[in-house]
């Protein structure tokens, strides 16, 4: 599975004028806003938190979290369009931390075709990208433990003691993968970026 901040780096240049915008507090940037990052911040959400009406709601949530956080974003310190999936990521573990959200959790399963369904286009999108196949191919090239820890701590937001936990594999273990993995990536990531 690949990351989705690195795939709302694609116009940094819309984004600052989509910023400045929402800092002058107009509303119709935050549709513009809503329909760049929506769904990709909707399939995020939903990839943490397994339940598609939840997810709709954090989407909800985090959209209202921008607008009314937009002042204190400076794009000179990073891009907008990560800055709203990081959002999205933090309000989607969030709720799994919640006593609601555990709760909710055990009771409903999305399935996979039900994912793969609705967001068939989206998924489609993004891995017809350059910058998609780059990631991917440098994913695909991490060892199963990387994959499983990268994927715990982004998706899960779970520490490395709760992985070396839910994986019953010691600490320094996991630890090790974590480096390995984000080392080798950075390492594959800058080398095809760079060329």
């Amino acid at each position: 599975m690949f990351f989705p901040i690195l795939f709302a780096l694609a116009d940094v240049q819309a984004d600052r004028e989509i910023a400045r915008r929402l800092k002058n507090r107009e509303q119709e940037a935050l549709g513009t806003l809503h329909d760049r990052y929506g769904r990709l911040a909707f399939s995020l959400i939903l990839r943490v938190v397994k339940n598609s009406a939840v997810a709709e709601d954090l989407v909800q949530e985090t959209f209202l979290r921008v607008w009314n956080r937009a002042q204190a974003f400076d794009e000179e310190k990073g891009a907008l369009g990560p800055w709203v999936l990081t959002v999205a990521r933090n309000r989607a573990i969030d709720y799994l931390r919640s006593v609601n959200g555990r709760m909710s959790q055990n009771m409903y399963e999305l399935s996979g075709n039900e994912q793969q369904s609705m967001f068939g286009d989206l998924e489609k999108d993004i891995l017809n990208s350059d910058r998609a196949r780059i990631l991917r191919e440098a994913f695909q090239k991490l060892n199963e433990n990387q994959k499983t820890v990268l994927e715990m701590a982004y998706f899960e937001g779970l520490s490395q003691t709760e992985m070396a936990e839910k994986m019953k594999q010691p600490l320094g273990t996991v630890k090790t993968w974590v480096r390995s993995g984000l080392q080798a990536l950075r390492a594959e990531l800058g080398e095809a970026l760079m060329a």
